[in-house]
């Protein structure tokens, strides 16, 4: 690899790919350290780790998703599928000289600060331990990869097979199975849709209410047209104008049988399906409240309603885990962990995050920016505002995110469109900051 690194990345997913790539732009050497033999993450269908799935397609539209400086080719359908999806990040690796900057097949197993203001990173790879210390850590392995079953758990014994979704391959796993899938998230309701086409009877049980939007609103992939808002109104004005649009083009929720949503549009990750819908009015998904209780192998649902099943699938997301930073960097846990900017640890100089947030819509172009801010600040180009602004920062996002988003991971939401205009900010702002100190 070269010169010895200057910054170790853990992953080499799209978060991870896109900080090799700035880190290169500005003349800084890296490693990225990636558990799986490519790189890709989450999107490789077959990797230890990754919840893809043999239908699984994108949730956000191509134009939408793409990194800015490697565009998505323009004859590939709006919603590629997940092969597509990998290609690209493997043909990005290689366009830009990233693949000999990753360490395949090596598992970060612990980082802690060093001697001098220097990070120390461990790894296991197919060779045995490697160390190595270094300047920097970027920290962007992505929080799709541990499962996190129902909590609390529901009463009684479900002798159901149980499956999470992080393990569903296929619809060949639910041919001719009385299914219940539970969730509400996109996960769910591809699921429910392979489930509709391959089981015997497929129910899903939602415990609160989700906005279900199409992806093709007025002809136009559906995220396009809130990005076109965006850019000129509020969220709250969006919100009112995408809730009309949505009663206006396919109703409420309660038509298909589900619970009536209790937060606004755009105050929850958003749930994207075109063939749901059409699935649950043709009688092929039935939907259910939540459950109340197990009884062998039938199932309870909160309206009194008891049907039997044999496979739950547990949609029920996943644990952000950081299991190889010291605790103490992590206060109460890396899903509640005050980052500026949603990248720099307030505390560790050094440390910072690419990717940890959940966002309104697509993630590459967001952790791309993140990326060029993390570079920009290890080049000197950029510099951050003092510790007390940045607390306070922090402090303000957090309220704002408390106030839209409520109690479900507010540390970590952003607003697409609102967050990437605020990046390109913050940049332009650091860059003034470190050109006054020179």
């Amino acid at each position: 690899m070269g010169a010895p690194p200057r910054v170790a990345v853990v992953g080499a997913g799209a978060a991870g790919l896109a900080t090799l790539k700035a880190l290169a732009d500005a003349g800084i050497t890296a490693v990225a350290y990636e558990s799986a033999d490519t790189v890709g993450g989450l999107w490789v269908y077959g990797a230890p780790d990754s919840p893809a799935y043999r239908t699984l397609h994108l949730n956000t539209s191509r134009t939408r998703t793409q990194f800015a400086d490697h565009p998505m080719p323009a004859d590939w359908p709006d919603y590629p599928d997940h092969t597509r999806v990998a290609g690209y990040l493997h043909d990005y690796a290689r366009r830009f000289g990233l693949l000999d900057a990753v360490a395949l097949r090596h598992t970060v197993t612990h980082v802690a600060p060093g001697a001098d203001g220097r990070w120390t990173v461990r790894a296991t790879g197919p060779d045995g331990p490697v160390e190595v210390d270094v300047e920097a850590v970027v920290v962007a392995n992505g929080h799709n990869r541990v499962p996190r079953p129902p909590a609390p758990g529901y009463p009684g014994d479900c002798a159901a097979e149980q499956l999470h979704s992080h393990d569903y391959r296929g619809p060949e796993q639910l041919t001719g199975r009385r299914v219940l899938v539970v969730g509400g998230g996109n996960s769910a309701m591809d699921i429910a849709v392979d489930a509709s086409h391959a089981a015997r009877r497929t129910l899903l049980s939602l415990r609160r209410g989700v906005w279900v939007v199409p992806k093709y609103l007025l002809g136009r992939p559906s995220d396009t047209l809130n990005g076109a808002l965006a850019r000129r109104l509020p969220w709250r004005l969006r919100q009112r104008i995408s809730q009309a649009m949505l009663a206006a083009t396919v109703g409420p929720p309660p038509r298909y049988g589900l619970p009536a949503p209790t937060h606004g549009f755009l105050q929850d990750h958003p749930t994207l399906s075109d063939a749901l819908l059409s699935r649950l009015t043709h009688g092929a998904v039935e939907a259910r409240p939540g459950i109340a209780a197990f009884h062998g192998d039938r199932v309870e649902f909160t309206d009194g309603r008891i049907d039997e099943v044999d496979l739950v699938v547990w949609c029920t997301g996943y644990r952000v885990a950081v299991d190889f930073l010291d605790p103490a960097l992590l206060g109460a846990g890396p899903d509640t962990l005050p980052l500026y900017r949603h990248v720099f640890h307030l505390d560790a100089p050094g440390l910072a995050f690419v990717g940890l947030m959940q966002s309104t819509g697509a993630a590459f172009p967001l952790v791309e920016a993140q990326a060029r801010l993390v570079a920009a600040h290890l080049a000197g180009r950029y510099a951050l505002p003092d510790p007390e602004r940045q607390r306070a920062a922090c402090r303000a996002e957090l309220r704002a995110a408390t106030a839209r988003w409520g109690q479900r991971r507010p540390a970590m939401r952003v607003d697409f469109d609102a967050y990437l205009a605020d990046l390109r900010r913050e940049l332009a702002a650091g860059t003034r900051r470190a050109q006054a100190t020179r």
